[in-house]
């Protein structure tokens, strides 16, 4: 049953002082509701992004869909993309303040319960939660799609890690090797973290997102939709929050 929502935009501050503007949809409910993040893919906090927040709500999650580059920039242009995720590997904080100023912005919303919290990302955005979830923050669950990098932040980050997590990857994404997926795998085993990893046959980088075909073609970049791979991952990610989250 699809659930009626609200949507609004907040505008937050990161310990860097960017002004930071997430979109945030709920379903309308007489009590608070568990919520999820969304950080979003390399483009920006864009429709895509905001699509995946609105379903959430949909489901009867309240979710926020945040900003990482500041003022909600956004662009369609590799080049301009690659500048912008770039800029926030320079110092090694930026990504996780940025994060966690969104998580502790969303948590503090009225129609958001802040016990029941999960994150999710796509590409640039899974590592933005994996990054997230590495520094011990109050999350249940973390689900990635076509993670750029799954790679620890510092040295046996792992340890801290409070959540269980879910790995959706393409079994033909050029962007992270099947091997590094597999170093993930044996990394949170020897940490003793709950986790799963899916790998969708013949699916590539870009797998959930309608556009990445077209994205592919104008920019020549090794993206692909797989609509297969994308409502199986959905699936698996609602499964992970329902189990975590419950409603």
């Amino acid at each position: 049953m699809t659930m009626t929502i609200t949507t609004r935009e907040i505008s937050y501050q990161a310990k860097d002082g960017t002004t930071l503007i997430g979109y945030f949809a709920s379903p309308v409910s007489d009590a608070p509701v568990a919520g999820v993040i969304v950080a979003p893919e390399w483009w920006g906090r864009n429709a895509y992004t905001e699509q995946r927040a609105r379903e959430l709500a949909e489901h009867g999650y309240a979710a926020f869909a945040i900003d990482m580059y500041g003022d909600k920039k956004t662009t369609t242009n590799v080049p301009q993309a690659n500048e912008w995720m770039t800029q926030t590997f320079q110092h090694a904080n930026t990504i996780v303040d940025r994060a966690q100023a969104a998580l502790t912005t969303f948590a503090t919303q009225a129609e958001v319960d802040e016990n029941r919290l999960a994150a999710i990302g796509f590409c640039y955005g899974g590592k933005v939660v994996l990054d997230l979830a590495r520094t011990g923050a109050p999350l249940k669950a973390v689900a990635t799609f076509h993670a750029a990098n799954v790679s620890p932040r510092v040295e046996n980050d792992a340890e801290n890690i409070q959540a269980e997590l879910l790995i959706l990857h393409g079994e033909k994404d050029s962007m992270l090797s099947l091997d590094a997926i597999e170093s993930f795998k044996q990394e949170m085993t020897a940490a003793q973290i709950k986790h799963e990893v899916i790998v969708f046959k013949d699916a590539k980088h870009g797998f959930s997102n309608i556009l990445a075909d077209q994205r592919a073609k104008e920019y020549d970049v090794d993206l692909g939709y797989n609509p297969e791979a994308e409502q199986q991952s959905l699936a698996a990610m609602y499964a992970l929050l329902e189990r975590q989250l419950g409603h």
